[in-house]
């Protein structure tokens, strides 16, 4: 029972905080990854766009080696989850610009920056009831969404189609095109 205390997740106030800007990222990229998913695939599947399939795009041509796209990637992500790190560490530490110190954001919450380029709408703006609202619907949305590219990466990697094709098939032939098709012997 005391072990188990030790290591959960919020057992600890600084690692609970740390999990919780984790929870949070990883939900925001999950629901981009999602979304990266779904519309594409469905726009190629219905004739507006001819994008490749999901699963196997790290395997077009880009403009440069993929080795220099991860050096580039490494260094922007790099920077940005470092400034992450530092407002976790002291919030309100990156608040302003390093290169244009009169670009100041305004938000004060970790993860929630705020200002025009996080918060172009202004829905983090507003009573503190709705503010929580919006930050649990997106917590909740998140977790779906990690849900689903998990469940996207389980169709590609079983059936070899993606999302959208397995949901086209289905409702083609309900009674075939099922999940248990796919662990089914051929």
């Amino acid at each position: 029972m005391h072990v188990c205390w030790r290591m959960c997740a919020g057992s600890d106030p600084e690692s609970l905080r740390w999990n919780v800007q984790a929870e949070l990222v990883h939900c925001r990229w999950a629901m981009l990854g999602a979304a990266g998913i779904f519309i594409p695939e469905f726009l190629t599947k219905i004739g507006i766009l001819n994008t490749p399939f999901w699963y196997t795009a790290g395997e077009q041509q880009y403009f440069t080696d993929t080795t220099t796209l991860f050096i580039i990637e490494l260094i922007l992500i790099g920077w940005a989850e470092g400034r992450r790190w530092a407002d976790i560490i002291k919030p309100g530490s990156v608040n302003t610009d390093p290169i244009f110190p009169n670009n100041k954001l305004t938000g004060t919450d970790v993860g929630y920056p705020g200002g025009l380029w996080f918060d172009p709408l202004g829905w983090g703006s507003g009573s503190p009831e709705k503010i929580k609202e919006l930050r649990t619907k997106e917590i909740k949305n998140g977790r779906l969404a990690m849900l689903a590219v998990m469940g996207a990466w389980f169709q590609a990697e079983y059936t070899g189609t993606g999302p959208i094709d397995n949901l086209f098939a289905h409702l083609a032939d309900p009674g075939h095109a099922t999940i248990f098709q796919a662990f089914t012997p051929k």
